[in-house]
C-alpha cells in the first residue's frame, strides 16, 4: 500500500508506538492514549527518544558520505525534520529512501515523507516489519537490489517480543540485501538501567503495547555475519564518526552501525 492507496481507519482507542514517540519528541500528532502512556515514563525515555533521532541523523548523514544513495526506513514513526532523506539528500540529492510504517497516521503524514529532490526519489509503504517480505517485495520496484542498501531500523525492534521471532525478522531484510549494505539499529537496553527498563516496559504494557528490550548480547545477535563499523555496538550517544563528539550523557539505547560483507 503506497501513499495514494485508500487511507485505513486510525484507532484511538489503543496507544502506538510511534504516536508514544513522537509524544517523547514533544510533537503533536498522538491522541490522549498515547499522551496517558508517554506521561507515566520517567524522563530518560525523552531523552531517549532524542538520542535515537540524533543518532539516526549522524549515522545517515555519514552513510552518505560513503555514497550510500539507497535507503529502506523501517518502522519510520510521524515525520520529525529532518527526515531521513533530507539528511541524505543534502549530500547526495539522488539518493532514493523507502519508508515504512504500520501506523496510519504515518500513511496521512506521508506527504511529507515524499517530497523528494528533483534528482531522487521517496516512496511509502504502509506495513509491519513483521511482515518483512512484503516490505521487500515493494521496496524493489524502487530500490535496486543489485546495489548496497541501508537498512535502518531505529528503535524498532524492541517493540518485537522473542514470540515474534525478532532475529528471523531482520535476518530475512538483511539477507535480501547485496554485498556492502549497511544495517543501522538501535534498540532499548535491559541491561544498563535495568530497573529503569523494568519501568518503562510495565508502563508500555498498561497502554497494551508489549516491549522486547535486550541485553548487549541479544542485541549484538541482530548482527550475526554483518561487519559492525566503528565504534561498534556502544550507547547511542557514543556513536559517532567524523563530526565532534556528541556531549557525552547515560544512555539505556544501545547503537550500531554494521555492514554486510
Amino acid at each position: 500500500m503506497t501513499a495514494s492507496a485508500p487511507r485505513p481507519r486510525i484507532d484511538t482507542s489503543q496507544a502506538h508506538p510511534a504516536r508514544v514517540y513522537d509524544w517523547l519528541l514533544g510533537g503533536k500528532d498522538n491522541y490522549p492514549v498515547d499522551e496517558a502512556v508517554g506521561a507515566q515514563l520517567p524522563p530518560e525515555a525523552r531523552d531517549a527518544a532524542r538520542q535515537n533521532r540524533e543518532f539516526m541523523h549522524r549515522a545517515a548523514a555519514w552513510l552518505a558520505t560513503q555514497g550510500m544513495d539507497q535507503f529502506l526506513d523501517v518502522g519510520t514513526g510521524i515525520p520529525t525534520a529532518p527526515n531521513l532523506h533530507q539528511i541524505v539528500q543534502r549530500t547526495v540529492p539522488s539518493a532514493k529512501v523507502v519508508y515504512t510504517d504500520n501506523d496510519p497516521i504515518v500513511l496521512r503524514h506521508a506527504e511529507a515523507l515524499l517530497v523528494s529532490t528533483p534528482e531522487g526519489a521517496t516512496d511509502y509503504i504502509q506495513a509491519d516489519v513483521r511482515d518483512p517480505k512484503a516490505i521487500l517485495e515493494h521496496a524493489r520496484t524502487i530500490l535496486d537490489f543489485d546495489r548496497p542498501i541501508a537498512l535502518s531500523l531505529i528503535a524498532l525492534m524492541h517493540f518485537i517480543s522473542d514470540e515474534q521471532d525478532p532475529y528471523d525478522i531482520v535476518s530475512t531484510l538483511v539477507d535480501a540485501l547485496p554485498s556492502g549494505s549497511h544495517l543501522v539499529l538501535s534498540h532499548a537496553s535491559s541491561d544498563i538501567f535495568p530497573e529503569l527498563s523494568d519501568q518503562v516496559t510495565a508502563e508500555y504494557a498498561k497502554g497494551g503495547i508489549k516491549l522486547g528490550f535486550r541485553t548487549r548480547d541479544g542485541v549484538a545477535r541482530f548482527l550475526e555475519g554483518l561487519e559492525p563499523v566503528e565504534p561498534g555496538l556502544v550507547t547511542a550517544p557514543e556513536w559517532f564518526r567524523d563530526e565532534d563528539a556528541p556531549e557525552p550523557e547515560a544512555s539505556g539505547i544501545y547503537a550500531v552501525v554494521a555492514r554486510k560483507p
